[in-house]
Order: structure tokens, then C-alpha cells, then sequence
């Protein structure tokens, strides 16, 4: 596995894990993004990304992403 933020613009890529506390997990599945989703990356800016999520983009800084693995 590897973090989201290796991904380039363009791809889609299957969320297969979201580490961190149960507070950052619960935040971004609040957000939409959960374990299993299948995501495209729209934007990566040195880490910081934007990701389509279902009907919604969202923006994490590269230190949020970091916890996301493909």
C-alpha cells in the first residue's frame, strides 16, 4: 500500500486503508471517504490533494492525505 498522495491527477484508486486516530478516521468518513471507495485524484499539489468523492470534491493538506493508503 501507498499513500494517496503518490497518485497522479487523473487516476482512479481503490481507498484501501485510512489510518490514523478513530477521531481522523470518523472525520473523513464523515466527508465521504471510507475504506473500500473507489476514488479519483483531481489535483496533487505536493501532497496536498483534491479527491472526487461520490458527488463532492474535497481538499485534504498533504498531512491528511498521508493517512489515506491505495
Amino acid at each position: 500500500m501507498i499513500p494517496i498522495t503518490m497518485a497522479n491527477p487523473g487516476e482512479r484508486v481503490l481507498v484501501k486503508r485510512i489510518a490514523g486516530k478513530d477521531e481522523t478516521r470518523h472525520h473523513l468518513n464523515e466527508l465521504g471517504l471510507m475504506e473500500g471507495d473507489t476514488v479519483s485524484v483531481i489535483q496533487n499539489n505536493k501532497g496536498n490533494v483534491i479527491l472526487q468523492v461520490k458527488d463532492a470534491r474535497i481538499a485534504l493538506d498533504e498531512k491528511m492525505a498521508m493517512r489515506i493508503q491505495i
